[in-house]
């Protein structure tokens, strides 16, 4: 399958997933006072660089909510899934599963059928990271075709954080045509 790329600038789409308290959530709504979005999309329960990486957003989720940035995590594993998965994560942040193969592709994920049952049961998408800002608009976008390529966490919060001061001005990249 062939992905159609969101474009930084995009408007990001509207989709909705579950979260374990039983409720639907659209990926770029914000709380805790926030005008920004990041959206983590992550192989499941499978993958353990994904475990990792979980448990190392953990210890920058205040420096995202500091900077006016909320957070979620979501995955196309099953309820019962990402129930077993957090025996192995510890963290703070909303987490969200059933995202689509639809949704997959409207985000311009790369997505992977699973090497045996031993992996998974189902299609998932390989990571992403998407910023929306407060215009709905995708900010900035990290899309990979297999789990070893991670943004470096310390690198993208001051990134981040340098991007949302007024003072630099700073523009969505990657937008010339």
């Amino acid at each position: 399958m062939y992905t159609n790329k969101l474009h930084p600038g995009d408007t990001f789409p509207d989709i909705e997933v579950n979260t374990l308290t039983g409720d639907r959530v659209n990926l770029k709504s914000r709380k805790n006072g926030t005008d920004w979005k990041m959206v983590l999309v992550y192989r499941g329960k499978h993958c353990p660089i994904c475990t990792k990486f979980l448990n190392a957003l953990e210890k920058y989720k205040d420096d995202l909510y500091d900077a006016g940035i909320d957070l979620v995590a979501v995955s196309a594993d099953s309820e019962q899934q990402l129930q077993a998965h957090l025996e192995d994560i510890d963290i703070n942040y909303p987490i969200a599963y059933g995202l689509s193969e639809d949704d997959m592709q409207a985000l311009g994920v790369y997505v992977s059928e699973p090497m045996s049952e031993n992996e998974t049961d189902h299609n998932f998408s390989e990571p992403a990271l998407f910023i929306i800002n407060k215009d709905d608009a995708l900010q900035v976008a990290d899309v990979a075709n297999n789990p070893f390529v991670r943004p470096d966490l310390d690198q993208l919060i001051s990134g981040l954080q340098w991007i949302r001061d007024p003072d630099n001005n700073y523009p969505i990249r990657g937008t010339h045509k």
